[in-house]
């Protein structure tokens, strides 16, 4: 009986809303009104405006240089290997560079 009466409440509720579409719609301003195409238009400059921004940011931080800093010592503990690998002595990702 209770879920009867509370399904029945839902019922009346959503019923109410529907009724009066323009009541559940939030404005900025009382006067404010603006049609979906202008929201729409709004955006899409915007983003547009964001797009730039972020490239021109982009290719002015890429084409500083940045600091390379030396080699780290070569610590025994770093690279400890207490069997051969399948691939050979160095990690499967790691580049060694040849000694000329």
């Amino acid at each position: 009986m209770a879920a009867a009466r509370y399904g029945l409440q839902v019922l009346l509720r959503s019923g109410a809303r529907r009724s009066n579409p323009a009541a559940g719609k939030r404005s900025f301003s009382a006067s404010a009104h603006h049609d979906d195409a202008y929201e729409t238009a709004k955006w899409e400059k915007i983003t547009y405006a964001g797009i730039v921004t972020c490239t021109v940011l982009s290719i002015y931080n890429l084409s500083k240089g940045h600091p390379h800093h030396p080699e780290p010592p070569a610590y025994a503990y770093l690279h400890v290997r207490n069997k051969e690998f399948p691939w050979g002595p160095d990690g499967l990702f790691e580049r060694k560079h040849a000694e000329h």
